[in-house]
C-alpha cells in the first residue's frame, strides 16, 4: 500500500483527498461580502484629510493624522460590538527621519478567537502618508524607486500636502473592509486588524508593535501586510489588473515563504480570476514595509503590493483618488480575506521537530525525519494536533529546486508515514493539517538542522 501511495502521489501532483480541495462555505461568504464601493469610499475619505503625515497632529476635525486616526477608530467601533478597538500610542524621540519628538498612534481592532484564541493573524496597512520635499541641491530622490532618503528635507516634507491614496490609504481600506466583514462572524483564531503609524519615517509603529509582541511571547501565525494596493496603472501607462505581488523572506522554507505559498493556494481556490503572484524576496529591491519588523522577530509575514506602482506620484501631492482603482483594491482584499479566514478556521500546523537528548546538540530541535531501518526510506513523524474536527494530515513534496509544493497525499489521522525507497536528500517534505470543512493549516516543512561548527584542537 505504501508503494501504491507513493505512485499515486507522484502521478497526481494536486493530491487525491477531497478535503484538500474542498472550499469552506464561511470563507466563500466572507470573500463575497468584500465591497468595492466601501473600499473606494474609504480610500477617498482618507485622501480627503489632506495629509496624514505623522507631524500633522493638529486639532482640525477634517485635516491631518489625528483626524484620520479618530475617523478610523470610530469606523472600527461601528462595525461590531465584538471588535475590541483601541489606540496603541508611542512617544518617539527625535532621530533619523523624525526631526522632533512625536507621538505615533497605531489603531487596532481585535476580533477574539473561539477555540484557539492565543493564535493571532494580523491584517495590516499604514495610515500615515508622506509627500517628499528634497533639500536644496539634493540629487533626484526617486533614483532608486523610493523617496525617503537622505535627500529629503523632513521639516518641509511634514508640511506638504500628502493625500497618499495608493500609499497607503489603499492598504488601510483593505484592513478596514476586512474588519467590517469578518467581525460579523466567529473564527477559531484571533484576528487583529491594524492601521500602523510611522511607516513613512522608518517603519516605527510596526517595529514597536512587533518588538512588544515578541517580548510578550505572542503567537502570531501570520502577518498579511498591504501597502500600495490602490492602483493598477503605472506612470508610463501600462496596466496590470489581474494579479497582486506577494513578497516573502528567504530562505526557501522560511515561515514567511510557507505563508506566501499558502496565500497563493487559497487565492486559486477562492479568487480564481485574480492571481497572487509570489516574489521571493522580503520586499521590493532595497525597500521595506510594515511586515519587515515582524519577520525580523521570527514571525511569518508577507507584503501585498500592486505590480503597477506609479512611482511618479508616490510620496507626492499627486497620489490622489482619481488615479486609484477601488476594483483592483477589492480583489486584493478578497485574497487577504481568503487567506485570513482560512487560517483563522484551520487546525494548528503540525509540530514536526523533536528535541535532541544526547550529544553536543542536546536540547536543540531537529526534524523528525529519518531514513528508516533500511536506510533507503523516508520516515516522517509529527505530533498529533488533538483537534476535535480534524479530518487528517496531508504530506506534501517538491524537488529542492521547485518553488511550490508539487505532490500531495492525504494520510488520514496518522502521525507517522513511510515512503519506501524515497531518498530524503533530493526532495523537500512537509506536513499540513486539514479539518473536516477543508480548511488547511500552514505547511510544516522538515528543515535540516545546520551542521554544528566545532573548534578543531591542534597538538601543541
Amino acid at each position: 500500500m505504501k508503494y501504491l501511495a507513493l505512485i499515486v502521489a507522484l502521478c497526481f501532483p494536486f493530491g487525491l483527498a477531497a478535503q484538500t480541495g474542498k472550499p469552506d462555505l464561511l470563507v466563500q461568504k466572507v470573500v463575497s461580502e468584500v465591497s468595492k464601493d466601501r473600499i473606494g469610499a474609504t480610500m477617498k475619505r482618507l485622501g480627503d484629510f489632506g495629509t496624514r503625515s505623522v507631524f500633522s497632529d493638529t486639532d482640525e476635525p477634517n485635516h491631518g493624522i489625528k483626524a484620520a486616526r479618530t475617523w478610523i477608530y470610530n469606523e472600527f467601533k461601528s462595525y461590531s460590538p465584538r471588535l475590541e478597538v483601541s489606540y496603541d500610542p508611542w512617544k518617539v524621540k527625535k532621530q533619523t527621519r523624525i526631526f522632533r519628538d512625536v507621538e505615533l498612534v497605531n489603531v487596532v481592532a481585535v476580533l477574539p478567537g473561539t477555540t484557539q484564541p492565543e493564535k493571532r493573524i494580523i491584517i495590516s496597512g499604514h495610515y500615515d502618508s508622506l509627500a517628499i520635499v528634497t533639500r536644496a541641491g539634493a540629487a533626484d530622490f526617486r533614483a532608486n524607486g523610493d523617496g525617503a532618503t537622505d535627500a529629503m528635507d523632513p521639516e518641509k516634507s511634514a508640511l506638504a500636502p500628502a493625500p497618499g491614496v495608493s500609499d497607503d490609504a489603499s492598504g488601510t481600506a483593505v484592513v478596514m473592509e476586512l474588519a467590517r466583514v469578518m467581525s460579523q462572524y466567529k473564527f477559531e483564531k484571533t484576528l487583529v486588524f491594524v492601521a500602523f503609524a510611522g511607516e513613512e519615517v522608518g517603519l516605527v509603529g510596526s517595529t514597536l508593535y512587533a518588538d512588544r509582541a515578541k517580548e510578550q511571547g505572542q503567537k502570531i501565525e501570520a502577518v498579511l501586510n498591504n501597502d500600495i494596493v490602490g492602483n493598477d496603472v503605472m506612470g508610463d501607462g501600462r496596466a496590470q489588473s489581474g494579479l497582486v505581488r506577494v513578497f516573502s523572506e528567504e530562505p526557501a522554507d522560511s515561515n514567511s515563504r510557507e505563508l506566501a505559498r499558502y496565500v497563493r493556494e487559497v487565492a486559486m481556490k477562492y479568487v480564481p480570476a485574480f492571481r497572487a503572484d509570489l516574489v521571493f524576496r522580503n520586499d521590493r529591491f532595497s525597500r521595506g514595509g510594515d511586515h519587515t519588523p515582524f519577520v525580523a522577530n521570527g514571525f511569518a509575514g508577507v507584503r501585498f503590493t500592486t505590480p503597477a506602482e506609479n512611482l511618479g506620484v508616490q510620496h507626492t501631492p499627486n497620489d490622489t483618488f482619481d488615479k486609484a482603482s477601488p476594483a483592483y483594491t477589492a480583489n486584493v482584499a478578497k485574497v487577504n480575506a481568503a487567506a485570513a479566514a482560512s487560517l483563522a478556521l484551520a487546525p494548528p500546523a503540525p509540530e514536526v521537530n523533536r528535541e535532541i537528548t544526547t550529544g553536543v546538540n542536546k536540547g536543540k530541535q531537529t526534524p523528525n525525519l529519518a531514513r528508516g531501518k533500511s536506510l533507503y526510506d523516508a520516515v516522517l513523524r509529527w505530533k498529533d494536533a488533538n483537534v476535535e474536527d480534524l479530518a487528517g494530515y496531508a504530506v506534501v513534496m517538491r524537488p529542492t529546486t521547485a518553488p511550490f509544493w508539487e505532490r500531495e497525499i492525504f494520510v488520514g489521522k496518522a502521525t507517522e508515514y513511510t515512503f519506501e525507497g524515497l531518498s530524503i536528500d533530493d526532495i523537500v517534505i512537509g506536513v499540513k493539517a486539514i479539518d473536516k470543512d477543508g480548511n488547511e493549516s500552514l505547511v510544516s516543512p522538515y528543515i535540516a538542522t545546520p551542521y554544528p561548527r566545532r573548534p578543531i584542537e591542534l597538538v601543541q
